[in-house]
């Protein structure tokens, strides 16, 4: 299991742990400067790699760069989002999916400037009828005249199909692999299943690298390719769970 990492606003904003989200932040806003990126997906291969820490962190990291922001949990089945960020979770995206109300209504705001939330909500029945659905797309459509950045948190890709249909209806999508866990195998599976829907992939983060300090560090690229060019430990890597959520 990742390392639990805590959030950057807690720890002294001139480490290495918050360099790195900086340069992420970076490399993320000039990774198409003809394209007007706002909507974009935080997946894995699967579970336990941080995506959910790693899109507040960035959330945070780009709210402080005066950009308004919004955080959408849409891991439907076994959300994070407001156990991260303290907040309730009674209404949110499930709610605004399947009942007739205002985003104002289930809206989180915490106490970061320009940083809002959005959390999952009461777990439905159905997640990927409703993430496909005309009103998840019609949502994020909104948001994005709402917003300077919509950052999702979408469940990982093998186990379930939630993440590959909301590839087909974000600007792009960043894949993060936790270093010695996953196997690499199982992160070209990913990808390529990303890609059959034609999910726009804008690229990696490793996540916990080993540092001498002991540090987490991450490392975004702008092609996929790039990751065949780390050294992946098989000796590392732990087996895989077949199941994400017990099914």
């Amino acid at each position: 299991m990742v390392k639990k990492q805590p959030l950057i606003s807690k720890i002294d904003p001139k480490s290495p742990f918050v360099e790195a989200y900086k340069t992420l932040r970076t490399n993320i806003q000039f990774a198409n400067p003809d394209k007007d990126i706002k909507t974009i997906m935080l997946t894995s291969a699967g579970p336990g790699e941080g995506k959910s820490t790693t899109v507040c962190n960035l959330a945070l990291t780009i709210a402080q760069s005066e950009k308004k922001v919004l955080v959408i949990d849409a891991d439907l089945r076994r959300s994070n989002v407001h156990k991260i960020f303290n907040l309730p979770n009674l209404n949110g995206l499930t709610t605004l999916l399947t009942d007739d109300i205002n985003i104002n209504a289930v809206l989180s705001f915490i106490d970061v400037p320009n940083l809002y939330v959005l959390t999952s909500g009461p777990k439905p029945p159905n997640p990927s009828e409703l993430l496909g659905s005309r009103k998840m797309k019609a949502l994020l459509e909104k948001m994005k005249e709402e917003f300077d950045m919509v950052l999702i948190d979408a469940p990982p890709v093998l186990p379930v199909a939630d993440a590959s249909v909301l590839g087909t209806i974000v600007d792009g999508t960043i894949m993060l692999i936790n270093y010695g866990q996953v196997d690499f195998d199982l992160a070209v599976r990913a990808k390529e299943q990303l890609e059959k829907v034609n999910a726009r992939i804008m690229g990696v983060i490793i996540n916990n690298i080993p540092s001498k300090e002991d540090s987490y560090y991450y490392y975004y690229y702008s092609y996929y390719d790039d990751v065949k060019s780390k050294r992946y430990k098989r000796s590392h890597r732990r087996k895989r769970k077949s199941s994400y959520y017990g099914m």
